[in-house]
């Protein structure tokens, strides 16, 4: 699913294991709910699933605009400008946890400063493709996210594009 990288991929950067992963994610969840309250902004909640069977993971369909984060399965769900999306949460390049930045309503990656619109299209920075998405799917009152299957932008755009369900 996820490909190992040496350092030597991305010009001598340091690759960031598992431990130094989650503090960052922590830090970043931190971060955003301190940031999430922002007057105007899509405000960022933390997260955790209904169920889980085998890889479909269960939440309740977000029914406003805003960031959810659920650190457990790494797992950012964002519903943003009538559609709802399903993201890995850790930056494509390194693997870094990814933070929602509320004032200017944009995904930043802390190591090398990355930056994604909320529907996870790649702006600017280190990275070299758009945040990696889950397949999803509205059931009931519910969004389904398949973690086996992900969608990389520059691989299979037609999926990744389609890796999304309207509100």
């Amino acid at each position: 699913m996820t490909e190992k990288h040496s350092s030597a991929d991305c010009g001598g950067c340091t690759l960031v294991g598992r431990r130094e992963f989650f503090r960052d994610a922590a830090f970043a969840f931190a971060a955003l709910a301190a940031v999430g309250s922002a007057a105007g902004a899509m405000p960022v909640h933390a997260m955790t699933a209904l169920s889980v069977r085998d890889e479909l993971v269960t939440y309740p369909f977000p029914t406003a605009d805003g960031v959810f984060i659920d650190k457990n399965k790494e797992v950012i769900v964002a519903r943003a400008a009538g559609q709802v999306y399903a993201f890995m949460l850790s930056c494509p390049h390194q693997n870094t946890a990814l933070r929602w930045n509320a004032k200017d309503q944009k995904f930043q990656c802390p190591k090398h400063h990355s930056q994604y619109k909320p529907d996870g299209t790649f702006i600017d920075g280190r990275a070299t493709r758009s945040m990696d998405r889950f397949a999803v799917a509205h059931e009931g009152a519910n969004l389904v996210v398949n973690l086996d299957k992900v969608f990389e932008d520059d691989r299979d755009h037609a999926g990744w594009k389609s890796a999304a369900v309207p509100t």
